[in-house]
């Protein structure tokens, strides 16, 4: 995941006031330029899905709990508290800023890695910021299998295939949850 802390670099962009950033495996299919309307100062993106594989070593995949549908599986109180929000760092809305910027690289240099790189840094960087948008504009394709009562696909602006199996260009006829 090294390389994807290259995504730090986009907050040098000053000579923009405010971007979108989009992972390379996403496809936007409405336009979503009311996304730069939104209030300053916050980051902005969809809550992530804790229902696949790829976070089994999490409690909240070990008990079922998922912010999609927190009450679905309650976060027991045996746990401590709940977890704070989450985002898919695949998309989001932010400000450039060389001070963000430098602020980023400095933290990162006395945190230690974790499981899912740049985005858990982000996740911890930007926890007190962070504003939650709409699944519409980054449907990670799990949300769809895990909680369709969450999803309208008319409503759907922004697709993001990072799910095991999900990627079109890569589809066999034998990935699971793609018929």
């Amino acid at each position: 995941y090294v390389i994807n802390y290259s995504k730090l670099r986009i907050w040098e962009f000053v000579e923009y006031s405010k971007m979108i950033y989009l992972d390379g495996d996403i496809q936007v299919f409405d336009n979503i330029d009311h996304l730069f309307d939104m209030d300053n100062g916050h980051l902005y993106a969809v809550m992530d899905c804790f229902c696949e594989k790829t976070w089994a070593h999490t409690p909240q995949y070990k008990i079922g709990y998922c912010q999609q549908n927190p009450d679905k599986v309650r976060w027991p109180d045996s746990l401590g508290p709940k977890p704070p929000r989450y985002f898919n760092a695949g998309m989001f809305v932010f400000e450039p800023s060389l001070p963000t910027y430098h602020d980023l690289l400095r933290t990162l240099k006395v945190t230690p890695p974790t499981s899912f790189a740049e985005q858990d840094f982000l996740n911890m960087f930007f926890k007190d910021v962070y504003r939650p948008t709409p699944n519409n504009y980054n449907l990670i394709l799990a949300m769809l299998w895990r909680h369709p009562e969450n999803v309208d696909l008319k409503e759907v602006k922004v697709v993001h295939y990072c799910a095991a199996g999900s990627k079109p260009w890569r589809f066999t006829g034998e990935e699971e949850n793609m018929d």
